[in-house]
């Protein structure tokens, strides 16, 4: 027959069995905007029509994978980067509100470029 364990002993297995949420890491080539995913691929980003690229990533705050036809309508607060070549969105990040506190974060690549990243910091710092 099984002992029962103590609980301070519980929780320790808890603590170490449920991992932590990672920190997520972003590129310098994301950028910040509004998303809201209308009938798929087409998108409103930032206000303007956008489109989902073939093969798109959309990712959500718990960095699970998610098909854009189950945020259809939601005003997404999101890091998003674009697939060169079409200008059509290739990575999505729905944020937590962690990541939305995170400022300054650059909304067009005119500031991407102006600025500078510090990837190990995952912060941006203007000129």
């Amino acid at each position: 027959m099984l002992k029962l364990l103590p609980a301070a002993f519980l929780s320790l297995l808890v603590a170490v069995a449920l991992p932590a949420q990672a920190q997520r890491n972003f590129t310098e080539k994301a950028l910040r905007g509004e998303l809201v995913v209308g009938q798929p691929p087409d998108a409103l980003l930032n206000g303007k029509p956008a489109r989902l690229a073939p093969g798109a990533r959309i990712r959500d705050q718990s960095n699970i994978l998610q098909l854009s036809a189950s945020l259809s309508g939601r005003k997404l607060v999101v890091f998003y980067t674009l697939e060169p070549g079409t200008g059509q969105l290739q990575d999505v990040w729905v944020l937590t509100p962690d990541e939305i506190a995170r400022k300054p974060w650059p909304t067009t690549e005119k500031e991407a470029q102006a600025w500078q990243f510090n990837f190990y910091t995952q912060t941006w710092t203007k000129p």
